[in-house]
């Protein structure tokens, strides 16, 4: 039970609170200000956000417009595939026939019109012979670079786990990068400091960043946290004390 100065305040830590370990399932509001109600309701990290009604009873549908259900998808926050109420309409394989409605713009691409040579060269290598093993290298590259990562040069030599960097985690504590998220390196981790606190954004913005997150029996990890660890194998145990 928190008590804070405003609802702007309130807005922050029920994000707090969602992040523990509910994110994308559901969250209610009492209030008599729309504007404030509107806020919650754009701002939080939950797929049901119910209105001045109990939310185990709201959430289900029982006393809101929401389907009737026990089983609420989370969503992308969740790592759910939906964030609907689940219903017998989920479980319905359904057969379309599609009729053509309108025609599909054959034009050419404004950077063709505009004489782009670097388009209509990899036009013409996707049309002449499939896409080439270059074009699509080059694609691959410029998607990783586009998220800090560089192409691995080719070499003869073992990949090797250990640690190669040092790096500030989010919440001020420092951490290291090793060159495979599910792999645990040896004893130089025992000089890392372990986390105070860790949550399922945690675990997936180390995911996302090829990092490990070092851990010891201190640590406050969430339940969704740990799941999460089980398929990624991203945490690193050590006995030490912070």
């Amino acid at each position: 039970f928190y008590v804070v100065a405003d609802w702007r305040v309130a807005c922050e830590r029920c994000k707090e609170i969602l992040g523990y370990g509910g994110m994308g399932h559901t969250m209610s509001i009492h209030s008599r200000d729309e504007k404030v109600i509107m806020e919650f309701g754009l701002r939080k990290p939950a797929f049901r956000i119910v209105v001045n009604t109990p939310s185990t009873l709201g959430s289900i549908g029982m006393t809101t417009g929401l389907a009737p259900s026990m089983t609420l998808g989370c969503g992308g926050y969740g790592g759910n595939i939906t964030s609907d109420n689940l219903t017998p309409l989920h479980l319905l394989n359904i057969k379309r026939l599609a009729y053509e409605v309108r025609q599909a713009d054959r034009s050419e691409s404004p950077e063709l019109q505009a004489g782009s040579v670097s388009s209509r060269e990899e036009t013409t290598e996707r049309t002449s012979r499939g896409i080439d093993p270059r074009l699509l290298s080059r694609r691959i590259e410029s998607f990783l670079s586009s998220r800090g990562i560089a192409p691995r040069k080719a070499t003869n030599e073992p990949n090797t786990l250990a640690p190669k960097q040092h790096e500030t985690a989010p919440s001020g504590q420092p951490t290291f990068t090793t060159a495979s998220p599910t792999s645990v390196p040896g004893p130089a981790s025992s000089t890392k400091v372990a986390f105070e606190f860790v949550c399922e954004e945690d675990v997936r913005q180390a995911i996302r960043e090829n990092r490990l997150i070092v851990v010891n029996n201190r640590t406050i990890i969430t339940p969704t946290a740990r799941d999460l660890n089980q398929q990624h194998r991203v945490f690193v145990e050590t006995d030490l004390p912070d």
